[in-house]
């Protein structure tokens, strides 16, 4: 099976924070001809700062530039079922290739709560449903047992693990394993390589944002069979996580990266961390030390 890389697309902002839909469609551009595919309005994509109709509007923009040149996935969770449903409808509407669930973040959940929450939402669509993981952001975590479950249902198609932690995804690349209809993706950039040489379908990377042809080289590499070229872009996809990640909130430094060489992103909305002089100068230095600008 060919892997597919699929990079969580910022959103661009305008100096009011509106959305600035041009450059995101630049921004879309760049990564399609990378070679990546795209999931929008996802963490890196400042969802939890969207409007129910930018949501909406952001997803026909993106839906509207890719016109069929790479997949779309578009993130629909919001704490509430009733707002999730909503949500999926319309993206089902629109037309996009998955419909990500993250699960929801502010309402504590058991693991039945989200079983029943999940089942609702692909009950009503006819896209396929994608499971999302990020328990660090959430509080509320997917089980690998309660994915097993998940995973029988006909309209889900797999889950997005952005826990961080190879235990639980390798107890979801169990199920894929085990299921023909359940594919994994892989959200730690540091993990990419690893989960598809362990079964992953693929990754959904934020980090891409900043290095589109380097996520691309580590896919390609693999697909072709050269691993010599896998493992390079890896090794390098590391070891920039690493250094910009130790500067601050991960999907704020992924932003301000891409911003330092192309200001049409701008900035996120607040109250999300304001860039200083010093801390551009330490991102930009990162920069340097990997040829990025």
């Amino acid at each position: 099976m060919t892997k597919k890389a699929y990079v969580a697309l910022v959103t661009c902002f305008n100096e009011d924070e509106t959305i600035n839909f041009d450059a995101t469609r630049k921004q879309v551009r760049r990564q399609i001809e990378a070679g990546n595919n795209i999931m929008c309005a996802g963490t890196n994509g400042d969802f939890s700062a969207l409007t129910y109709d930018e949501k909406i509007q952001l997803c026909e923009a993106v839906v509207d530039e890719v016109n069929g040149r790479a997949s779309v996935i578009v993130n629909a969770g919001m704490p509430a079922t009733f707002e999730t449903l909503k949500l999926a409808r319309e993206f089902d509407r629109i037309g996009v290739d998955g419909i990500a669930v993250i699960t929801p973040f502010f309402i504590a959940c058991t693991q039945d709560g989200l079983i029943r929450h999940f089942s609702r939402v692909a009950d009503a669509v006819e896209t396929p449903i994608y499971l999302y993981d990020i328990p660090a952001r959430t509080q509320n975590h997917i089980e690998p047992e309660t994915a097993r479950k998940l995973s029988t249902h006909g309209n889900i198609a797999g889950i997005k693990d952005s826990g961080g932690a190879q235990e639980t995804l390798e107890a979801y690349l169990e199920i894929a394993r085990s299921s023909d209809n359940f594919e994994v993706y892989s959200g730690p950039d540091h993990l990419v390589l690893w989960a598809l040489e362990n079964g992953a379908a693929g990754c959904i990377s934020g980090l891409g944002n900043a290095l589109p042809d380097i996520l691309a080289g580590i896919i390609n590499g693999y697909n072709s069979k050269n691993m010599e070229e896998a493992n390079r872009n890896q090794e390098i996809y590391t070891n920039f996580r690493t250094d910009l990640y130790a500067l601050g909130f991960p999907p704020a430094m992924v932003k301000r990266a891409l911003y330092l060489n192309d200001n049409s992103v701008g900035a996120s909305r607040q109250p999300a961390l304001l860039p200083n002089d010093d801390q551009d100068a330490k991102i930009r230095e990162v920069l340097k030390k990997f040829n990025q600008i």
